[in-house]
Order: structure tokens, then sequence, then C-alpha cells
């Protein structure tokens, strides 16, 4: 098979594609041919060690995929000709790769292998986030930066979905109005200096209920002044690279919460809300509710080009790899 290899922690022009064996499913594993692999922000960052998981080199890029099961291990679940989405630690930027029992979920009749892998990161994520950690409650006004990435539009879509007022934020007029046509309200621009007064202005008193934040640095610090009393901070991710200092008086005088959000280790600690929430996202996504937008598809051969197209914000919503 072919699969995509870093020895080197120096960006995507160091990787390299391989013809190696195919790996090997151990027990309550499997091994499936991969139709589409989905890239994340942080797929841009442990190509370079900049990512807090540092796997041992060489090894294979990619956490997110969609595929059939090839080949099951001792004890799985699992069945060949099986059609899966879910997650590896690493490994999906490749023909085929060895998935977890435990970290795929099947996917639904009906559904194409590229919209599958779409899923099990960037919804998981923002269900995570608005219900899990900060219980979203019907007409609550959500406020989520980034809009037009990934994690941001399935905020907006299931925000929506669960009867949620939203604002987004996002840079240039292209992003802003891509996340007006999938269900925001109000969409500013986090580089306008003045886009805090414009949101405070748009919701009123009240203020904002939740806010997903997945860019940090100073748009978090921004965002407490946007939030009313009891509103709760979901901490995702720090796109814009700087880590905030949230000044703990705001949380104080509004009474707010500030939470962090990953997924990924979520569902180790809590694997009882696996199966739900991928039922509860599946079902509204069968039911017409949100459709994942797809906004760039490339080639196993140009993997490295996708990962400087995410790593530079010229994409929104999920880039494919399709091997």
């Amino acid at each position: 098979m072919r699969a995509w290899r870093v020895h080197q922690l120096e960006g995507p022009e160091a990787m390299r594609l391989e013809d190696l064996p195919p790996p090997r499913p151990g027990p309550r594993q499997a091994l499936v041919r991969v139709e589409a692999a989905a890239l994340n922000f942080l797929d841009t960052l442990v190509v370079r060690g900049q990512y807090q998981v540092r796997p041992e080199l060489p090894f294979t890029p990619g956490v997110e995929l969609a595929g059939e099961v090839l080949e099951t291990g001792p004890g799985s679940r699992l069945r060949p000709g099986q059609r899966v989405c879910g997650l590896v630690d690493f490994g999906a930027f490749a023909e085929q790769a060895v998935v977890d029992d435990d970290d795929v979920v099947a996917v639904p009749d009906g559904l194409d292998s590229a919209t599958a892998a779409t899923i099990p990161v960037v919804y998981p994520t923002a269900y995570c986030g608005l219900k899990l950690r900060a219980g979203i409650r019907e007409g609550d006004t959500v406020l989520v930066h980034a809009g037009a990435g990934g994690v941001g539009l399935a905020t907006i879509h299931l925000a929506r979905a669960w009867g949620a007022r939203v604002i987004a934020t996002a840079g240039g007029e292209a992003k802003l109005e891509l996340c007006r046509q999938q269900g925001a309200e109000l969409a500013v621009d986090y580089n306008d200096s003045g886009w805090v007064q414009t949101v405070r202005e748009h919701v009123g008193k009240p203020g904002v209920d939740i806010v997903m934040d997945i860019v940090g640095g100073q748009v978090t610090e921004d965002s407490l002044r946007c939030m009313g009393w009891g509103g709760r901070l979901l901490i995702v991710g720090f796109a814009a690279g700087g880590i905030p200092q949230i000044p703990a008086n705001r949380l104080l005088l509004k009474n707010l919460s500030a939470m962090g959000v990953i997924w990924g280790e979520h569902r180790k600690h809590h694997p009882e809300v696996v199966g739900p929430t991928f039922d509860e996202i599946f079902s509204l996504l069968q039911a017409g509710r949100f459709a994942p937008v797809i906004s760039a598809r490339y080639p196993l051969d140009a993997v490295p080009d996708a990962i400087r197209a995410l790593g530079s914000r010229a994409t929104t919503g999920k880039v494919i790899i399709e091997p």
C-alpha cells in the first residue's frame, strides 16, 4: 500500500509517499481500506512537531477516516465489508489503516465516504462542547469563532438544529458569507476592531450565552465582553497561535464558566457518550437538518498541498483526501 511518512519534523515539504506492507490488525482491531480521510488543524502542527502529541518517527499522519473493513483481528466486533468512520491515533493518510473497535462507528446506509469522513472530529467536538459541557438550551445565543472552519461550521449546524441563535466570526467576506449561508444570523470579521461592539449591539443586554472559541489570543479575552450572566466559554483551540490569559475578575463579575473541550480525550474518559453522540449527529444529518461543507478534495499524492492549504487558512469547512 502507499502511505505518507514523516521522517523529520520539518513540515509537509519533508513528507514522503512510500510503498509499505499493510499494517496488521491486533485484538479488537480491524484493517480498513481508506476511501476518504479528512484533514484537521492538528495535521498542520503534528508534521512540524508543534502538536501536544508527538508520535515516534517515522509515522503516517492523519487521524480521521472512512472506509471499508477488509480484515478483523481477534475479538473484533467489526466484520469484513462493513463501512465505518472514525478516528485513529495517526495513519489515515494512506490506502489502508488499522482502527480500534472503540474508535469507529458504522456508516449509515446511503452516506458516502467523503461525507462520513467529515463527521468523527468536528461534529462530536461541537456536540461535546455545546451539549455535554455547556448544556445548550433552546433560545441560547451562541458566538462561534472561526465559523467557516470545520468545528465552526459544525457548531453552527448543531446549534441551529437545537434551536439556538448563532453569531459567527471569521476572516474575510467570503468566509462571513458562508457562515450566513449555513445559518448564522450575524457574521462579523474578528480582524475588525469594532467586532465586539457589533455583537453587543446585536444581542442587547442579555449578552451571549455560549462562546465556542477555536481562535485563542486576544479574541478569547474580547469574547468575555460579549457574554451575559452565567455564560459558558468553551476553549477548543488556539488557531491564532496565542494562548489567552483569561482575567478571572471577568469570570467572577458575570458568574461565567471557562471550560476546555477536547473530544478525543472526553470519549476515553466517558465512553458511554460515544454511541449517543454519533446517533444524534447521524439522525440530524439524515433528517436534512444540516449538510457538511467540503471545500476541497485532493488525491493521496497531494496530501502536502492539502496540509499547506489548510495551514494558510485558505480553506473552509472540511478538506478531504480520497486515496
